[in-house]
């Protein structure tokens, strides 16, 4: 199974559901990339509004 983005939160998942928010809304179609390890201390969470560790796009389509 290929990994998709979820249009909801920009997780990117493999399966059929983000086990984040629980949205069935995925993409193939996604761009960018980016892994937070730290989201409390990381700036580029905060402006993207991620509190969870994990795999990111950053452009969903």
């Amino acid at each position: 199974m290929t990994e998709q983005a979820c249009r909801e939160c920009h997780r990117i998942v493999e399966g059929l559901v983000c086990p984040i928010c629980g949205s069935a809304s995925l993409s193939k179609d996604w761009t960018g990339y980016v892994v937070i390890i730290d989201p409390k201390e990381s700036e580029v969470a905060k402006k993207l509004g991620i509190t969870l560790p994990g795999r990111y796009a950053l452009k969903v389509r």
